[in-house]
Parts: C-alpha cells; sequence; structure tokens
C-alpha cells in the first residue's frame, strides 16, 4: 500500500471497507476527499479527512490520507502524529513508516528515523521501498558523523569547521531547530550576528514557545542598533512569557532607547533642532556600551546642526562622525552644507563628490556639487555678503543694518581728493549692489544659487548690469530707505 504526498500523483492503496469496516458515510467522506486532493483543493480536502476521522476513529486510511493533505499543505508537524497513529493502527503500512521517516530526518531525529527505515527492510516491502529504505539509511548515517564532527569542531573552538559540518547537515535536516540554534552560536561567535539571526528566527518557528530564541534575535538586533526590529522581537518573547526575567530586562531598556529615538526624530520632522539635539545626546547616555547608537546619535546631531544654519558645530560633529565612518553619505552631505555657509567651497566640493562616489544617483547630491561649484567660481567674482561684510545665513535687518552703515562711511561725498573720491564711488556702487540683491528674497535665492541675477554673463545675455553705470545715476537716492525707487538728494555738511 503506498500514497504519495502530492495531490497530483496516483493513490494506490488496498481495499480500506474490507480492512477497515468503513461505513457509508466515511466511504463518503474518504472518496469525496481523494478527489478533492486530486484537485489540488487542499482545504477542502482536510475538511472531508477530518470528517472521516471523526467517523471512524480506527480507520488507518483516513489518518493517512489527512497526513497527505497535511504535507501537500507544508504542515509536517501535523502530520506526524496522523503517521504515527497510522502505523500504531497497521504496523506492515511500510508507505506510512517510510514517510514518517523521513520527516523524522528532516526534524533531525536521527535514531528514530533509522528505527523506521530499519523496521521498513523487515517488513516485505516492494522493490522501491525497499531501495528508498536503503539509501536513507546511508544518508542518516552521514548525518550521524557529520553532527558528531560539528560537535567536536564546536568545543574545540573551531567555528568555522562547525558551521562547514552544520551547512551540510541542515541541507537535509531542514527541521532541526537545535542544530539551527547552533550554528547561529557559530555565526555570533565569527561576528555574523545577520546569519545568526536567520537561523535563531527558524528556530523560533520549528520549536515551540522558543523564548529563548526570540531574545537572542532581539539582542542582536539592538546591537546592531536596529532598536524597533529588537522591540518588535522582545515582545514576542513577552507573548508567550511574560514572567521572562532577561526579556523584561531588555524590553524596558530597548522601550526607553526607542522612545527617545521616535521622539527625537519627530523633533526634526518639526524643525525643532536643538531640542532634537537634546534628546539623541540622551540616547548616547542611555546607551553608551554600544559604538552603533553613538555614530548613528551624532550622524543626526550632525544634521541637526547643518539644518540650523550652525556650520562649525556641524564641521566639528560631522567630522567625527566621518572619522568612524568615512564612507557615511549623510555626514558628507550635512557637512557639505556646513561649508557652503562657511564659504569653504573647496572642501564642499570634495564632500559632495566623495558621496557621489558612494551615491551616484542621488539628486540631492548631485544638486549640492553643482551649486558648490557656481558658488566657488562666484567667489573668484564679485561676493555680496563680503560686500557687506555679513554672514551668508545674515538675516534681512543685518544686511539692511549693514547696508546703511557702510553707505554712510563711502558716499562719495566724504571725499574731498579725486582718486578717493573716485575709489568711493567704486565701493559704494558695489555697497548699494549689495544691497540690492541681499535684500530681494528672490534675487538673494539667486545668488544663493551661484547665480549673480546682476552680471549680464550669468544671466546669458539678459540685458546689461544695471550696476555697471556711473557715479552720476546713483546720486540723489536715500541709504537709509529699505529699497524702492530714488527719493531725495542726499548732502553731508
Amino acid at each position: 500500500t503506498y500514497m504519495s504526498a502530492k495531490a497530483d500523483q496516483p493513490v494506490y492503496e488496498g481495499s480500506p471497507g474490507a480492512e477497515c469496516g468503513v461505513n457509508a458515510d466515511v466511504e463518503k467522506h474518504l472518496e469525496l476527499g481523494k478527489k478533492l486532493l486530486a484537485a489540488g483543493q487542499l482545504a477542502d480536502a482536510l475538511s472531508q479527512f477530518h470528517a472521516a476521522v471523526d467517523g471512524d476513529p480506527d480507520n488507518y486510511i483516513a489518518y493517512y490520507r489527512r497526513a497527505t493533505v497535511f504535507l501537500a499543505m507544508g504542515k509536517s508537524k501535523a502530520a506526524l502524529p496522523d503517521l504515527t497513529k497510522v502505523i500504531e493502527l497497521k504496523m506492515d503500512f511500510t508507505a506510512a513508516r517510510l514517510q514518517r521517516g523521513h520527516l523524522l530526518l528532516k526534524q533531525g531525529k536521527l535514531d528514530e528515523a533509522e528505527d523506521d527505515f530499519k523496521k521498513v527492510l523487515k517488513s516485505n516491502p516492494s522493490e522501491n521501498e525497499e531501495k528508498e529504505a536503503q539509501s536513507q539509511l546511508i544518508k542518516s548515517d552521514e548525518m550521524q558523523r557529520l553532527r558528531s564532527q560539528a560537535l567536536d569542531a564546536f568545543q574545540s573552538g573551531d567555528y568555522i569547521a562547525a558551521i562547514a559540518f552544520l551547512d551540510k547537515i541542515l541541507e537535509v535536516c531542514v527541521w532541526d531547530a537545535e542544530l539551527r540554534e547552533l550554528r547561529a552560536e557559530c555565526f555570533i561567535k565569527e561576528g555574523e550576528p545577520r546569519k545568526a539571526i536567520s537561523d535563531l528566527k527558524a528556530a523560533s518557528k520549528l520549536k515551540n514557545d522558543n523564548t529563548e530564541a526570540f531574545y537572542k534575535i532581539s539582542t542582536l538586533y539592538y546591537q546592531l542598533g536596529d532598536h524597533e526590529l529588537s522591540l518588535s522581537e522582545v515582545r514576542e518573547c513577552l507573548k508567550l512569557d511574560q514572567d521572562h526575567k532577561r526579556c523584561f530586562a531588555h524590553y524596558k531598556q530597548v522601550k526607553k532607547l526607542n522612545k527617545l529615538i521616535e521622539s527625537a526624530e519627530e523633533l526634526i520632522r518639526d524643525g525643532r533642532y536643538t531640542d532634537a539635539t537634546s534628546k539623541f545626546e540622551s540616547v548616547m547616555k542611555t546607551e553608551p556600551s554600544i559604538a552603533e547608537y553613538t555614530v548613528r546619535s551624532k550622524e543626526r546631531i550632525c544634521h541637526c546642526f547643518s539644518k540650523d544654519e550652525k556650520p562649525v558645530e556641524a564641521i566639528r560633529v560631522c567630522s567625527e562622525v566621518l572619522q568612524m565612518e568615512p564612507d557615511n553619505v549623510n555626514a558628507l552631505k550635512d557637512r557639505a552644507e556646513a561649508y557652503l555657509i562657511e564659504e569653504m567651497y573647496d572642501e564642499a566640493i570634495q564632500d559632495y563628490e566623495t558621496a557621489q562616489e558612494h551615491n551616484e544617483n542621488d539628486q540631492q547630491i548631485r544638486e549640492g556639487l553643482e551649486k558648490a561649484q557656481r558658488l566657488l567660481k562666484q567667489s573668484q567674482k564679485r561676493d555680496y555678503y563680503k560686500i557687506l561684510g555679513v554672514k551668508r545665513n545674515a538675516k534681512k535687518q543685518e544686511i539692511i543694518k549693514a547696508y546703511r552703515k557702510l553707505a554712510l562711511q563711502w558716499h562719495p561725498d566724504n571725499f574731498q581728493n579725486e582718486e578717493e573720491k573716485k575709489k568711493a564711488e567704486k565701493k559704494f556702487i558695489d555697497i548699494a549692489a549689495a544691497k540690492e540683491v541681499l535684500s530681494d528674497p528672490e534675487m538673494r535665492k539667486k545668488f544663493d544659487d551661484g547665480e549673480d541675477p546682476l552680471d549680464a554673463e550669468s544671466q546669458q545675455g539678459g540685458g546689461g548690469n544695471p550696476f555697471h553705470r556711473s557715479w552720476n545715476s546713483w546720486q540723489g537716492f536715500n541709504p537709509f530707505s529699505s529699497g524702492g525707487p530714488f527719493r531725495f538728494k542726499f548732502h553731508f555738511n
């Protein structure tokens, strides 16, 4: 008697009606379930076989067919008890014993699997069954040997060798939770936490109530700096055992850190950079022993300083991040922006170019680099900020104040000597031009982007420079006004 685990393969069996005394209703469920199984309608077939088992708890065929559906659905844990029940009801049912041996081998229960394969060989099997049982016995024996070698390598501290042995075993014993946990330990020892997490996640599904696996996964994510996934995994541990001491202690720490980081990011979104900086400093104090949180916090503090137009502080903190992570694109971009504010254009270009090497498709980097190159070129010409002696992030009030002071100082009427008067006229025109550009938001933005709105060349032939005029055309305006047309002639005594 043989039945394949695959629904689309033919079914060979004896006469269940004669052997099991199946009543008419049970027979009906079995036949309908068989048709549904062949059609691939697994859930419906399972319902029919459930009904058959309920109708006749001693019907080995009903158990076997239900096990077949469970296997087709990938539910090996549910199939195993049914196969065991089949063997209890019919000791010589070699197909069920062979199938159970396969499952036990996959679970890494090598002694039990070997026992099934040996009993198949003693129970007058078919030629195919005998061949299969012999093959699986050889495979099981090889797994025994590899497992012994893996354990020896692990105990002697040769984790790379242990991993190599475990890799081979787990190709066959794919559902062995203990071996996956052992390989995870080897990966941890070898500094490969993400591979360890992969094995531990599998182990958490293969073994019921595996709080230890969830705890280890959570701590590994935490050490990697992934506080959100760490929190999610430790919660799974506490769902299984709310009194688990290590999980609860770890949960409190992760939750506190997670709350600080979320709060800091919210402050950044709201543009409250000083408050966000304070929060990230608290993150570093809360978890000083794991470098990842220090680096990430400094990276965000660097961002806050850059966005808050505090270039000196931004350059200092971004540089600390880049000492630890020279290829950190975020820190490179933020430091480049700070360099632009400080008018350190060569340094900004260098940072943008380094960032672009690691992220060619980042539009922000490309635009920043183009802006830095324009500003460098512009700095070699007329710089309106330098003319007025103000910073690039100066407010309009500061610009007007600086302009008024310089306009009084350099008004040509203050100078009697002809050469000094000519020099003052040129200076005065530059001061007036600077005020005109920097007090107009649209013109200032163009200038900040590296384009001189009063430069004919920069405007691509769009008219001449209105400031390339003689001093006479500038006489008769009020340097104390905030802009607009000329008002009255201004004289000094």
